[in-house]
């Protein structure tokens, strides 16, 4: 099969759809790799790397998109790159079509087949390749609300470990998932007090196992989530519904019970935001102020570390990847339950039902 590696045109978006040592199992299973010129450098993997291992190194995202059976990449096609898909050309990338009217009507029309590596999903319901970047924008969560609580950049001014003397900052965090268990784990380390909501019980008791005891667990509930937004420093919100749109958890209305400079992160960006207000934006230009409430809603924050990123996506993909060049997409994913629940779109049907529904609800 021939495989194109499309270098990333979303602002700021640094990471690339496979590492070298991807590309050398391709390479030696018999398929040819089209690399665009540059698309490793930001995440520092160079033309002469891939080159080493066998791909072809092509001049322009034109030709790349031109010659392959198989687009590889890290986030969705963007307005630029609608016109360069073939009807029957796979993708393999990162979609969340319910946050996207405009790409999900692209798609269709193109009639390309859409393998969405967010709604690839294991027998124990768990979402292998989301996993390693949803791990990512937890840690990342911290790290910056942290950094946007400094009084500089319109925080609170609060350090969130605190110091002898003076109590640590509080950290909310939605969503017990993936992304709630990594935010905790960061602000834990860093001495933080931390609430976690959630309403599935069985998460709560996982996390209640394993963190100490500075890490509070409660039910996710309006009435719970009003009481502590009062107090806390900053909120993240990780909570994630597999190919739909994120809930609104917090509405316009309680910004004016939280303390001015409280930091919100929303991670559930990509899908909608989990706060209603909530817009998307870069690494270029990542916050903004409503009531004098911060808000952090980068909707590619694994982006900002991108070597690390593309090494972990690599290491999910990868054996996906090869199946579907070893067995082309329909016998990968007759054989494999896990990559046909990745299907979204095909050749100018929806068949991911969730998203089925949620643009039949639109009409």
């Amino acid at each position: 099969m021939k495989i194109g590696l499309p270098k990333e045109i979303k602002n700021n978006e640094n990471r690339v759809g496979l590492t070298p040592a991807g590309v050398y199992e391709l390479v030696k299973y018999g398929h040819t790799v089209y690399v665009q010129a540059s698309a490793g450098d930001g995440s520092g993997f160079f033309d002469e790397d891939y080159a080493s291992v066998g791909a072809e190194i092509m001049p322009d995202i034109e030709s790349v998109y031109a010659i392959s059976d198989m687009i590889v990449k890290v986030k969705e096609p963007i307005a630029k790159e609608y016109p360069l898909i073939k009807e029957g050309q796979i993708l393999f990338t990162y979609f969340h079509f319910a946050s996207s009217m405009e790409l999900t009507e692209a798609m269709i029309q193109s009639k390309a087949v859409c393998i969405a590596y967010e709604t690839v999903e294991d027998a124990e319901g768990t979402l292998p390749l989301l996993t390693p970047m949803s791990e990512v924008a937890g840690r990342m969560a911290i790290q910056q609300g942290a950094k946007y609580l400094e009084k500089p950049i319109k925080g609170r001014g609060v350090l969130l470990g605190g110091v002898p003397g003076v109590p640590p900052g509080k950290v909310l965090v939605l969503g017990a998932g993936v992304v709630g268990l990594q935010a905790a784990k960061m602000a834990a380390g860093l001495g933080a007090h931390v609430t976690i909501l959630d309403i599935n019980m069985k998460r709560l008791r996982h996390v209640n196992d394993v963190m100490p005891s500075h890490v509070v667990t409660e039910y996710s509930s309006e009435y719970n989530i009003r009481r502590h937004i009062k107090n806390h420093d900053l909120i993240v919100g990780g909570v994630l519904i597999k190919g739909g749109k994120a809930p609104k958890l917090i509405t316009r209305d309680m910004l004016k019970e939280m303390r001015p400079g409280t930091v919100l992160v929303d991670v559930a960006v990509d899908q909608g935001g989990c706060f209603e207000t909530t817009h998307a934006t870069t690494h270029e230009d990542p916050t903004y102020i409503i009531d004098d409430i911060v808000h952090y809603c980068v909707a590619n924050m694994p982006g900002a570390v991108p070597y690390t990123s593309t090494l972990a996506l690599t290491n999910v993909t990868l054996p996906y990847v090869l199946k579907i060049a070893n067995l082309g997409w329909e016998l990968a994913c007759q054989k494999n339950a896990d990559l046909a629940k990745g299907l979204n779109i095909v050749e100018g049907e929806i068949v991911y039902e969730e998203i089925k529904d949620f643009f039949a609800e639109k009409v």
